[in-house]
């Protein structure tokens, strides 16, 4: 199936790791440019690598930039004043019990997964609209609607995601332009297998992930994590034309682990 994604620009915050890289080499694999976006040159430098030894003949431009913050998001609207595509995929975990929790964390959670979002959706959606066409994908989490006891202020930030996105959809009633919520399930990324290391530190790591999904995601129909191409690779639909009719919505990419049919 052609995505008819060639000649298209993507901007995907946080692409130089993690779910976000892959969901930028999926991209570039179905002809789209991709702007790779980390918070330091070396880091961006060592994503653009890694692509390009996957995709050859990917086109990719580097942004050094720290999305989370307002300089940075000013930062990247200087240099790229236009995209096709937008992947607010930056986000930032901890555990930490509700009780224990600080203001501070608070803050800086909503600060780096929600006002990144909101800052650069806000400008990427008026150029969008002018031209009649454009995505926008928020990158959630199944934690927006089955909120993690442990990870409190990172659930609430993802369950602001599904909002602010769903009023930016509003937005393009009538248009060719479309701005859809992924919420993928526990994904294998490097940081999640630290995550889960560290909470069961006297097993192995399969142990460790097999423990986890059994205490922590017990829901989970397919009983193990998501590899983040099978995240990546729905994100690419989404973002293609041949999604557009799917607007406005909470998509779900969770292996089952949410128990609801809506």
């Amino acid at each position: 199936m052609d995505l008819e994604l060639h000649g298209k620009l993507a901007l995907v915050s946080a692409s130089s790791g993690g779910i976000g890289e892959e969901i930028a080499t999926v991209l570039a694999e179905e002809g789209a440019e991709v702007i790779v976006n980390g918070r330091t040159e070396a880091s961006v430098e060592k994503a653009l690598g890694r692509i390009r030894a996957r995709v050859p003949d990917a086109r990719l431009a580097p942004l050094a930039s720290d999305l989370g913050t307002q300089e940075g998001t000013e930062r990247a609207i200087r240099d790229f004043p236009v995209v096709d595509i937008l992947v607010n995929n930056l986000g930032v975990y901890e555990p930490v019990g509700f009780l224990d929790s600080s203001d501070d964390q608070w803050f800086r959670l909503f600060e780096i997964n929600v006002m990144s979002g909101v800052r650069l959706s806000r400008h990427y959606l008026k150029p969008m609209l002018a031209k009649n066409a454009g995505r926008i994908v928020f990158i959630a989490s199944e934690a927006a609607v089955t909120p993690a006891p442990e990870l409190p202020h990172y659930s609430a930030t993802k369950s602001m995601e599904l909002s602010v996105s769903r009023i930016l959809a509003e937005q393009t009633a009538g248009t060719r332009v479309t701005v859809n919520t992924v919420m993928p399930g526990s994904t294998r990324t490097e940081g999640v297998r630290q995550f889960i290391q560290e909470l069961f530190p006297d097993l192995s790591y399969d142990d460790a992930e097999r423990r986890f999904m059994a205490d922590n995601r017990p829901t989970s129909l397919i009983q193990r994590l998501i590899d983040p191409r099978e995240v990546a690779d729905f994100v690419a639909f989404v973002c293609s034309g041949r999604s557009g009719a799917i607007n406005g919505s909470a998509l779900r990419a969770d292996g089952g682990i949410v128990r609801s049919v809506f």
